[in-house]
Parts: structure tokens; C-alpha cells; sequence
């Protein structure tokens, strides 16, 4: 092997240690290895590895081939005893055992893979054991709403046993008799002979009998089934409320908890004081019974009424309860987060982690990279300087021959990339390696005729310092086989390069003194370079005096970077991707901040920044918008914490710098999305809101660190997921709007009409039902709704502000209140105002509420527009779901009585509930006419309390 280098010190994280010692055994036994070679063509393999190191692949379960078994090989790479690997013939002997090659790798073909394979096992990564079905149950119960959920179907299934007995009392619903002149619903196995039976739609009643009265009224008189009606309703489970906090590293999914939990004790209250107030009035002889008796007589009231009546008051607490817990928010949650993450991998992100999507939406400031993110990574050599002499491409001729081949010592041996010849073809060339030495090494070959090949054999490569993004320059010391002489070539930053030369060669390939004019000559090419948004590379080298050769070829030390010889410098230019300044223009009318973060010089890094809008055109740096690496992080935590926000540009930065500017900005306030594809990146990803690494560039320790991957590696893509998560957040924001309509309306309606008359107007099967379009079908409805342009012309929400805007508290009072009123009206006016009875009555209230609900889901699509219908058509699942919905509803009455305890309705009938549902368009109308102010509401009431304590 020619080169084996490792170099773990700055580039291992305190964090990181463990997984880096991994990754340095596995460089060695080649679990994972960078650069494979096949009949030598390199074939790239991602792998998590540090510096540029070949190795060869030797590890796995048993003995391959002969000579050398998996046990010697573990101990060998273990120890890291080099005697030992001596005494096995060294890396020749390994590769020659595993009949492999240090240079040409494997032969590649099938039937040696496939025994390597047999023999040894596929390089892929164990997948993580899945969590089974039941672990997700157990975790589900942890849920405070779930478990009270469970409760109250605890307490609701007891008390119908109690009440109805066992075999009719875990279901509601049953047969209706009339006996001492009430009616009640009993047990087909309790009708005896002389039993009055009410005969609805529906029923089946398996005994014979003799009409006394009806209308219009047709019978089966085939046998009957005597199966009972009986509905199963599955509670959907949230992922992202496993536990109470986790949904917020965020910080929105913990406000939706708190919501859920606060109608949550508002519902238990309401109930609290229902059973009190019932208890109350039932104690004190205050109820009646149909035939306006009183219910509680004291003693002569037997215990199995007062058991019943106190039963009866339980329950219709514990439905207010139901009514009152939001269970449908982890479902609207989870729904519009598994919508969005769906619909977003077409716009090339992937959510590995779901409440990013809706961090996302919060998002104030994203730094971004420069490199592949908003330029096309595709390196082109445009301009090339000699010395201080600038050399055109049909001027390379000029060049002396002795120049000529330093430079291609230096590009072809002082490099991580490689140049692979075709043998179909005499000029056809592949490349491998980053894309800047991709771009060089292209440069050199077609332009400066490099021979990469004849380059390795003439030459061994003694020592490697790799090039780190600290350093920002890599070095590399060689022998000449030939003449045994010893060079030192070294390439990096342009401006970091030219300050360690002492001298420069020029065309003729004279080597002169470089004075201080000349390193002034040489900024100015640098600068002039960068200010045509080229990444300026110098080479420079040096060859080790005789005196110094022993040293560095037995003990390999350090390159010399002393007294070294400026070769000359290239410009490469990496374009800007078509579309990156429009996305960065919206991201900015967004009101979020750019910031890009590069390890360029100021002026390339300030070039780019301004092409791709980032900068104006005319900003001066001294106005502290553009800074270095350096300069940041030497800056006191005061002066740091005062200039962050209106730092644009960080040029010669480092992955530190990254992680500090990410930090520096979270203690300021803001939720902050950051780029990254380095393996260094993973700090900076990890402490960021929302981490955000690059699909095709981006290493795998980077898209582990990572809530979303962008695929493509664009920023036009950053710039749609930032559009997504602002969708999911108002998605939520419109489901929550919707939903605590519904609940401030049943509690209302409930408590008022229980305490005043001692009876829930809405049955526990009829809430059931409104709970399911509130939830279910509601949660698929606005969960779905697409992102539009006018989401990117708000302010972000940031960190603090509230889940639940004075705009929805406007929207949703204004509609609660007139249901409320409306169908408080109908409880106690409406058997006198529409001349029906109690049972017609009811069904009025329960089909005018669940109507409200289906028109007032029109008015939550849009929290600030008027017309609430724009846009509507292209939203098909949510018609759908309308249409179903009313669909249902219409089967509820008409169809299934008995079991949900209705009337049927005539034409006339369900234009007024229409008619009432309807009100609610105009009525949400006129609301949005009324402005109200940004300041949360609720903020004067707290600081009103904090005045009182003052006092």
C-alpha cells in the first residue's frame, strides 16, 4: 500500500468518541472502506471513514482463502502491533493470503464476489430490531388522554350494565316498551305477553302481536335474526405523544399538548360541577319524571331507583367528559404530518423525523452551505496563474519543462482523487474524488498533459498531512524513485499558501525572491479571482536538502512548510444553481433570515452571497454583515451574542464555527434549520431546530444527525419544506380552530341544558358520532390541505408565539357562541316554535349540531380569508369527505333510530337544520371584517396579574 493515513485528533468531537474509535478499527479491517478498487477503476463506496485511506477488505467470520484467518487479522488490527504484521509479510502478505492487490483490488467479477460474500457476509448495516405492535399499545396507555378515555368507557360500560343488565346494557340502544305509562327500552329476552312495544324503523321485534295504532306503517313478517345493533369505535393512536414532552426539541408539538390537556380539565370541570348541580336537584326533589312526579320521594323511594337515577347523572358526566377531551388533536397531528412528509419526498426532502416537518414551519434563520447547496458543485478550472503570471489555456506550452512537472507531482500525487484510462478508448479518462479535485485533476490531465499513472511509479509517497477544514490545506512528501531526491508539495487557500512561500517560479522556471510587492500582486490575483466568485487554489513546493532527507524518510515527520517555492494558483468556478436566488428572495419575504456559512475567503464567499442574493449588491462588509471564522469565534459571548443577527456571511469558517453561530442564535430566540453534509456537520445538525443534510453529497454520519434530507442537495428544495412545514403548522392550527368550536359548543349546551332541565340533549351514541367528524373525518379533511403562496408572505411564528392566535380565538368564539345560542333555543323553545314533540325535537338539535360542524369545517379552511371556498376543488379529499359525511349523517336520522335514538325528519325539517348550519357561512364572513390585535390575548390577562401581585 502506498498510503495509509489516519488522522483522528481535531476531527473527533468530545460526543463522537465512541463512534469515531469505531471508525478507525474499521479503516483497518475494512468493514467499511472509501475508495475500492475493481481491475483499478474506483468505485465510490460511502462509508463512515476519516481522512483518505485504501484498504483492503479482510474482516469478517472464518478463514478465506489460506494462511491467515479472522482472529489473527482482529488481534493484528486490535494491537496494532506492526511486528506482527511483518512477520505475515506485511500489507503484501495480507493482500496476497486474501488474494487481493494493493494497487488493482479484486477481479471483480460475480464468482468471486459471490464466494467473498459466502465466506465473509455483505458491508451492510444491521437493522434495528422494529418495536412490536404491543409495545406500541403499552405506550399508548401512557397517554393521560387515552387513559381517561378508557376511564369513562370503564364507567359508561359499568354503569349500562347496572342500569340495563348485562345483556342489554353495553350498548346503547334497545327495544321500547310502555309500562305505568313510560316509556323504556328493555330486553327482547324481558317482553312478555301483554307488552306495549313501540314499532320503529328498524326494529325487530321477534314476537307476535296485534297493531293498536300507526301510520303509513309496513311490515316484514319473515323470521328474524334477533341480532343486536352494536358499534365499535377505534381510538387512533398518536406516535409523537408517547411520552408527555417529546414532541416539543422543538417546541410546537408541546403546544398542542397543552391544549388537549387544558380543554381536557375544562371538560372534567364542567362535569364535576354537572354532577353536583344534578345531584343537587335530584336530592332535593327538584326533578319530575314524565309524569310530574318527583323523582326522589326520601324513603319512599326505593334504593333501586335512587341507584338508577344516581347512575344516570354519573353518566352524563363522564359524556361530557368524552365531549370535552380533544382526542382527535394526535390524529389531525399525525395525519397532516404523515400527508406533508408524503407529498414532500416529491419535492425532494425526506422527513426522517416527523415534528420537523412542523418545526420546520416556525423557522426564523437557516444557515446554509455554499457548496452544493446554492452553487451546482460542479467544479470547472477557468483561470490559472503561474507564479503571478496569469497563463492561458494556449499558452501552456510556454510553461518550462521543469515547472511543468512539479505541477504534476503536485496535482496527481497531492490529491485524495484518482484518474482512471479507459482501455477502449486512448482518450477517454474517468475521474473519482471531491468535486474541486475532480475539476484539477481534469485540468491537468487535458490541459498540462499529466500522466497520473507514470506519476505513482516514479514515485513513493513517504507522509500525508490531509487536508481538514481547519487547516485548509493538505500536504504530501515524496520520494523519486530514480534519483532518490525528496519534494514536498503542498496545495490549499490561496491566501493561507502564498503566506508560507519565501519564493515564486516564473515561466522560464527561475525561482525568485517574493518581496512584499509581489505578495501584495499576489492578494490582489486572489482577491480579483474571488470577486468573480472563483475558489482561488495555490500549489506550492519545496525540495528537502540533504541534511533533512534521513529524517523524514525513516521517521516520517511533518511536510516541511518552511521556505517553500509558490508554484501558482487556479480559479475554479462552481456556478450558482438556476432558481437559488428566487428561493433565497422568498425565504427573505418570508421574513426569514439567510445566512450562509462557507469555508471560501471573504471575497469568493461574498461574490456568491451577493449573485445569490444573500447580500445587496452594494453592502459593505465593515456593517458587520460578512465575517470570518476566526474573527467569530475570538469574539467575547457578549459581542458575539450582540452580532450574530446581523452576520449574513461567514466565510473561512469551520464546523465549529457552525455549531457556535447555531447555539448563539438559539439563545437569541430563534428556531434555526441548518444545512450540513460533512461528517463534521453532525454537532451543528444535531443542536440545530431542524437539521437539514444533503442527499447526494452528504456523508451518512451527516443524514443520521439529520431531521430531513434534501435529495437533490438544492436550497430551491430547503426553500419547499420550509413552505411545508409553515402548511402543517396551519393545518394544525385549522383543525385546532375547528375542533375546540365544537367542544366550547357541547360543553355549553350540556352543562346549561343538564343543569336547567336535568337531561344531556345529546345522547352518548349522537356524541360518539360528533366526535367522530370532529376527529376522524374532520383530522383528514384540513390535514390535507396543499401549501400556497400566501404561507410565505407571513412572518414566522418564532419560538414563543402562541399555537392558538387572537385570529382563531375571533373565528372560533363567534361560531360557538351562535350555536350555542341556536340550539339553546331550539332545547327550550323549539317543541313550541316548530310544533313538535320532545323526540322530533331532539333530533332537530342533534342534526342541526352535527350540520354546523360540516359547514363550519368550509369556514376553517381559511383562519384570515374571506371567501373560505377558493381553492377548494383542488382539494378532492375534502369534498369527498363532506360529501361522506353528510351521507352518514342522513343514514343517522333517517335510518338508524333506534340505535341513535332519532326521529325521522320531513323535507321541511331538514331545510331548517340546513338553514341554521348555513348561517354559520355569512356569520364567519362578517367576523374576519374584525381586526384584532397581534398581542396573544391572554398576555394582558397575565399581565394584569403580575400588576395585581405588584401591588
Amino acid at each position: 500500500m502506498n498510503r495509509i493515513t489516519t488522522d483522528l485528533s481535531k476531527e473527533i468531537e468530545t460526543s463522537n468518541k465512541k463512534r469515531w474509535h469505531l471508525a478507525f478499527a474499521t479503516i483497518y479491517c475494512s468493514r467499511a472502506f472509501k475508495t475500492a478498487y475493481s481491475h483499478g477503476s474506483p468505485a465510490y463506496n460511502p462509508t463512515k471513514v476519516l481522512g483518505d485511506t485504501i484498504a483492503i477488505d479482510v474482516v469478517q467470520h472464518q478463514p478465506f482463502f489460506s494462511g491467515i484467518d479472522h482472529s489473527s487479522l482482529a488481534k493484528l488490527v486490535k494491537d496494532k502491533n506492526l511486528d506482527k504484521l511483518a512477520n505475515i509479510g506485511g500489507v503484501q502478505g495480507v493482500a496476497a493470503s486474501l488474494k487481493s492487490d494493493t494497487t488493482n483490488g479484486l477481479s471483480g467479477d460475480s464468482e468471486d464476489v459471490a464466494r467473498r460474500h459466502e465466506a465473509f457476509g455483505s458491508n451492510t448495516y444491521r437493522k434495528a430490531s422494529t418495536k412490536s405492535f404491543f409495545v406500541f399499545v403499552w405506550e399508548s396507555f401512557k397517554d393521560p388522554t387515552i387513559i381517561i378515555l378508557l376511564l369513562c368507557a370503564a364507567l359508561s360500560l359499568g354503569f349500562g350494565i347496572k342500569e340495563h343488565g348485562l345483556k342489554e346494557g353495553w350498548y346503547d340502544g334497545g327495544i321500547e316498551a310502555v309500562r305505568k305509562g313510560r316509556h323504556q327500552q328493555i330486553s327482547i329476552f324481558e317482553i312478555v305477553v301483554g307488552d306495549v312495544i313501540c314499532l320503529k324503523i328498524g326494529d325487530q321485534v321477534p314476537a307476535d302481536g296485534i297493531l293498536v295504532q300507526g301510520h303509513s306503517l309496513q311490515v316484514d313478517e319473515s323470521s328474524m335474526t334477533g341480532e343486536s345493533d352494536h358499534v365499535e369505535i377505534n381510538l387512533t393512536r398518536n406516535p409523537f405523544l408517547i411520552s408527555g414532552t417529546k414532541v416539543v426539541d422543538g417546541y410546537g408539538m408541546m403546544l398542542v399538548t397543552s391544549v388537549g390537556m387544558n380543554t381536557t380539565w375544562v371538560g372534567l370541570l364542567v362535569a364535576f360541577l354537572v354532577l353536583v348541580v344534578l345531584l343537587v336537584r335530584y336530592f332535593t326533589g327538584t326533578t319530575k319524571d314524565e309524569n310530574g312526579k318527583k323523582e326522589f320521594n326520601g324513603s319512599k323511594t326505593s334504593s333501586d331507583d335512587v341507584i338508577n337515577a344516581v347512575v344516570g347523572i354519573v353518566a352524563a358526566a363522564v359524556t361530557i367528559v368524552v365531549v370535552a377531551i380533544p382526542e382527535g388533536l394526535p390524529l389531525a397531528v399525525t395525519l397532516t404530518l404523515a400527508y406533508s412528509m408524503k407529498r414532500m419526498m416529491a419535492d425532494q426532502a425526506m422527513v426522517r423525523k416527523l415534528s420537523a416537518c412542523e418545526t420546520m414551519g416556525s423557522a426564523t434563520t437557516i444557515c446554509t452551505d455554499k457548496t452544493g447547496t446554492l452553487t451546482l458543485n460542479k467544479m470547472t478550472v477557468t483561470k490559472f496563474f503561474l507564479g503571478k503570471q496569469h497563463v492561458k489555456a494556449e499558452s501552456h506550452s510556454t510553461i518550462s519543462a521543469k515547472v511543468l512537472e512539479l505541477l504534476h507531482q503536485g496535482v496527481g500525487l497531492n490529491t485524495t482523487g484518482s484518474v482512471f484510462k479507459s482501455t477502449d478508448s486512448c482518450s477517454s479518462f474517468e475521474f473519482s474524488g471531491s468535486p474541486t479535485e475532480k475539476a484539477i485533476l481534469l485540468w491537468a490531465v487535458t490541459e498540462l498533459n499529466m500522466d497520473m499513472d507514470q506519476m505513482k511509479r516514479n514515485f513513493n509517497i513517504l507522509h500525508v498531512e490531509a487536508f481538514n477544514s481547519e487547516k485548509k490545506k493538505s500536504g504530501v512528501l515524496i520520494k523519486n524513485i530514480t534519483d532518490g531526491t525528496i519534494h514536498a508539495h503542498w496545495k490549499g487557500a490561496a491566501e493561507m499558501i502564498s503566506r508560507m512561500c519565501s519564493h515564486y517560479y516564473d515561466l522560464e522556471g527561475n525561482v525568485k525572491p517574493l518581496e512584499e510587492s509581489d505578495k501584495e500582486e499576489c492578494d490582489r490575483i486572489i482577491e480579483g479571482m474571488a470577486a468573480s466568485s472563483l475558489r482561488c487554489i495555490a500549489f506550492a513546493h519545496k525540495q528537502v536538502i540533504k541534511a533533512e532527507q534521513d529524517d523524514h524518510e525513516h521517521i516520517h515527520g511533518n511536510v516541511p512548510d518552511n521556505s517553500i517555492i509558490l508554484l501558482g494558483f487556479v480559479g475554479l468556478k462552481d456556478p450558482c444553481r438556476p432558481g437559488v436566488k428566487k428561493a433565497v428572495e422568498a425565504c427573505q419575504n418570508a421574513g426569514v433570515n439567510i445566512k450562509m456559512i462557507t469555508g471560501d475567503n471573504v471575497f469568493t464567499a461574498k461574490a456568491i452571497a451577493t449573485e445569490c442574493g444573500i447580500l445587496l449588491p452594494n453592502q459593505k462588509v465593515d456593517e458587520g454583515a460578512v465575517i470570518e471564522g476566526e474573527e467569530f469565534r475570538s469574539l467575547t459571548d457578549e459581542e458575539r451574542m450582540e452580532r450574530v443577527e446581523k452576520i449574513c456571511v461567514m466565510a473561512r469558517s469551520s464546523p465549529f464555527d457552525k455549531l457556535l453561530m447555531v447555539q448563539c442564535l438559539r439563545k437569541k430566540g430563534h428556531v434555526v434549520a441548518v444545512t450540513g453534509d460533512g461528517t463534521n456537520d453532525a454537532p451543528a445538525l444535531k443542536e440545530a431546530d431542524i437539521g437539514l443534510s444533503m442527499g447526494i453529497q452528504g456523508t451518512e454520519v451527516a443524514k443520521e444527525s439529520s431531521d430531513i434530507v434534501i435529495l437533490d442537495d438544492n436550497f430551491a428544495s430547503v426553500a419547499t419544506v420550509l413552505k411545508w412545514g409553515r402548511c402543517v403548522y396551519n393545518n394544525i392550527q385549522k383543525f385546532i380552530q375547528f375542533q375546540l368550536t365544537v367542544n366550547v359548543a357541547a360543553l355549553v349546551i350540556n352543562f346549561v341544558a343538564a343543569v336547567s332541565s336535568g337531561e344531556v340533549p345529546l345522547t352518548a351514541v349522537q356524541l360518539l358520532w360528533v366526535n367522530l367528524i370532529m376527529d376522524t373525518l374532520g383530522a383528514l379533511a384540513l390535514a390535507t390541505e396543499k401549501p400556497t403562496e400566501e404561507l410565505m408572505k407571513k412572518k414566522p411564528v418564532g419560538r414563543t408565539a402562541p399555537l392558538i392566535t387572537n385570529i382563531m380565538w375571533r373565528n372560533l368564539m363567534a361560531q360557538a357562541l351562535y350555536q350555542i345560542a341556536v340550539l339553546l333555543t331550539l332545547q327550550f323553545k323549539g317543541e313550541s316554535i316548530f310544533g313538535v314533540n320532545k323526540k322530533v325535537n331532539d333530533t332537530l338539535i342533534f342534526n342541526t349540531f352535527v350540520l354546523c360542524q360540516v359547514f363550519n369545517e368550509f369556514n376553517a379552511r381559511k383562519l384570515e380569508k374571506k371567501n373560505v371556498f377558493e381553492g377548494i376543488h383542488k382539494n378532492k379529499l375534502f369534498v369527498a369527505i363532506i360529501g361522506i359525511t353528510l351521507v352518514l349523517q342522513v343514514v343517522m336520522v333517517e335510518f338508524l333510530k333506534k340505535f341513535a335514538n332519532t326521529e325521522r325528519l320531513n323535507w321541511g325539517q331538514w331545510g331548517i337544520c340546513i338553514g341554521f348550519a348555513a348561517a354559520s357561512w355569512p356569520i364567519g364572513w362578517l367576523v374576519k371584517c374584525i381586526t384584532v390585535p397581534e398581542r396573544p390575548i391572554f398576555s394582558y390577562l397575565r399581565l394584569n396579574y403580575l400588576k395585581a401581585l405588584c401591588k
